[in-house]
C-alpha cells in the first residue's frame, strides 16, 4: 500500500495541518489577545474597572470553553457554510478552529499579563503613561516569555483539535487517519500521522521554547 500516491497524500495532510493550525492560530490570536488584555484592565484590580465588561467577557470565554471541540464543531456548522460554503475540508475547519482557540487564547493572555508585577505598572502610570503606552511597553513586554510559552501551548492544542476535526472530514492528519486507519483499517497509516501530529507538535514546542528562552531576561 506504500506507494507514490500514499506518501504524497502524507505529505499534503502535514501541509494542511500545518496551514490550518498556523491560519486557525494567527487569526484567533486577533480576538483572543485584545479579549485577554480587556480581562486584566476591566477586573476589580485592572486600571480600567468595569464590572459590565468583565463578567460578560467572563460569561462568554467561560461558555465557549466547556463545549468540547467536536460538539462545537457540529454547532457551527450552518455558521461554516455560510462563510465558506461548504462545511467540510480545511477552509472549512479553520472556522471551528478559530472559536475555540480564541477564548483559550483570552484565558492565556489574562494569566500572563497577571504575572506582571503590579509596582511596574503603578511606576509607569504615576509617570503619566498612556493607556496604550502601559499595555504596549509594560504589559505585553513584561509578559513576553509567558506569552510565547503561552502560544507554544495554543499551537500544540489547536493541532490536536484539527486532527479532531478529521471525524468530519475536516481535511489534514486526522482526516487522513480516519479514513484509512479506521475506516479502512489500515493501521500503518494511522500509525504514521500519529507519529507525524506528535512530530509537529514537537517541532512547536522546542521552537516556541526556545524563543521564550532568548527573550527571557532572567537568563541573562
Amino acid at each position: 500500500m506504500w506507494n507514490e500516491a500514499v506518501v504524497t497524500m502524507l505529505v499534503e495532510g502535514v501541509f494542511d495541518t500545518l496551514y490550518m493550525t498556523l491560519v486557525s492560530t494567527l487569526i484567533a490570536y486577533l480576538i483572543g489577545l485584545p479579549m485577554g488584555i480587556a480581562l486584566v484592565l476591566t477586573s476589580d484590580k485592572g486600571i480600567r474597572p468595569n464590572r459590565i465588561i468583565y463578567k460578560l467577557l467572563d460569561i462568554i470565554v467561560n461558555i465557549v470553553r466547556s463545549i468540547p471541540f467536536l460538539i462545537l464543531l457540529i454547532l457551527v456548522i450552518p455558521f461554516t457554510r455560510l462563510l465558506v460554503g461548504k462545511a467540510y475540508g480545511t477552509e472549512a475547519t479553520i472556522v471551528p478552529l478559530i472559536i475555540a482557540a480564541a477564548p483559550f487564547i483570552a484565558r492565556m493572555v489574562e494569566s500572563s499579563i497577571q504575572e506582571v508585577d503590579s509596582g511596574v505598572i503603578e511606576a509607569a502610570q504615576s509617570m503619566g503613561a498612556s493607556l496604550w503606552t502601559i499595555i504596549w511597553k509594560v504589559m505585553l513586554a513584561e509578559a513576553r516569555t509567558s506569552l510565547i510559552v503561552g502560544a507554544t501551548i495554543v499551537l500544540g492544542t489547536v493541532l490536536g483539535y484539527s486532527a479532531m476535526a478529521g471525524t468530519v472530514g475536516g481535511g489534514g492528519l486526522g482526516d487522513i487517519a480516519i479514513r484509512y486507519g479506521y475506516y479502512r483499517y489500515q493501521s500503518d497509516i494511522m500509525l504514521v500521522t500519529v507519529v507525524l501530529l506528535v512530530v509537529l507538535v514537537q517541532a512547536m514546542q522546542m521552537i516556541g521554547m526556545a524563543v521564550s528562552r532568548k527573550l527571557d531576561k532572567r537568563t541573562r
